[in-house]
């Protein structure tokens, strides 16, 4: 059974909302799914890079990282650590001039000064195990970074998208189609968490941060004291790692539905004028079966989408409210 932490945002008029492309995030996806038995679906062709990339002795330095029972990894180790917007270089020159001391009085203040046994070669050899790391996370990057630079006009799009729901004072738009293993009800966002707790953003921003590791990724951190940050799939993350995939059709680039919504939930709301079975849609739209299930769940889940069963087929047909917010980004 799926257990949930709640990130309760408060006002949706006051929420502060702010896209950061941050490449740290895609490592840490990309770790967890290949080395720590999360599930971010990870495409085959991402799984080849990284294992072409990656020393030999990449299990044995992750294993205190994902070891059962402890999973609390040292924010000083995490490439995430600062959300700035600065590359994947910088963010890993602070991980490989990392001091020994500091982690260890991480570790210390982490596991009140009784670190798992599973750090307990860490604790022995910092250094080592330090160097080791950094060779592992510059590994990544270099089976991330092909994919990363094809990315830029993905995240711009996925910028302008953020950007514009904040415009328009709605960024529950935006939360209420993050990722398919996410849920937003009422103010409060829902995310996965085999330890789950609850959280109040209290005021603070909250970052949402794209990655290109794969599309069930799920990742988060709420404790910095001025923000809480989320990862969730880049949209369209799939043709990056396979280039001869058909991409969904190209809307204007100044459409403001796209710009909100995104390319394929913006198609699929212009195309819904009447009900249509979900086939016939896939086809017309060029979409996977899969992929097109995903976006209408997500839109139905924000209200703008409704699905009903007609004998052997699921027809869909765009919802009252889904038809007002087009003819206000129409006006």
């Amino acid at each position: 059974m799926t257990t949930y932490s709640q990130l309760c945002l408060g006002d949706v008029s006051e929420i502060r909302m702010q896209f950061v492309p941050h490449p740290g995030a895609s490592l840490l996806s990309l770790t967890a799914d290949l080395y720590g038995d999360r599930r971010h679906a990870v495409p085959p062709a991402a799984r080849d890079a990284v294992r072409r990339e990656v020393p030999a002795h990449v299990r044995e330095t992750l294993r205190p990282l994902f070891a059962p029972g402890h999973p609390a990894i040292p924010d000083c180790l995490t490439p995430t650590a600062s959300m700035s917007r600065d590359g994947a270089e910088h963010h890993l020159e602070q991980l490989l001039d990392l001091p020994a001391d500091r982690l260890l009085a991480a570790l210390e203040e982490e596991f009140a000064g009784a670190p798992p046994e599973q750090w307990r070669p860490v604790v022995d050899r910092p250094g080592r195990w330090l160097e080791r790391y950094g060779a592992v996370m510059r590994a990544l990057w270099e089976a991330v970074r092909p994919v990363w630079r094809a990315a830029q006009e993905g995240l711009r799009r996925e910028a302008e998208r953020v950007g514009g729901a904040m415009v328009l004072g709605r960024p529950d738009t935006v939360l209420a189609t993050l990722s398919p293993r996410y849920r937003y009800t009422d103010s409060v966002l829902h995310l996965p968490d085999g330890h789950p707790e609850r959280f109040a953003l209290d005021g603070r921003r909250i970052i949402l941060v794209p990655v290109v590791s794969g599309g069930s990724a799920s990742l988060f951190a709420f404790d910095h004291p001025d923000f809480a940050w989320v990862g969730y799939p880049l949209p369209g993350l799939r043709s990056l790692w396979s280039p001869t995939a058909s991409p969904a059709p190209s809307p204007s680039p100044t459409d403001p539905a796209r710009l909100l919504l995104g390319d394929a939930r913006s198609a699929i709301l212009r195309a819904t004028t009447r009900p249509t079975a979900m086939g016939d849609l896939a086809t017309a739209l060029r979409y996977a079966p899969a992929t097109l299930s995903h976006h209408c769940a997500r839109l139905e889940n924000a209200g703008l989408l409704q699905r009903r069963r007609e004998g052997q087929y699921v027809v869909v047909h765009r919802s009252t409210l889904g038809s007002e917010l087009l003819d206000l980004l129409s006006a």
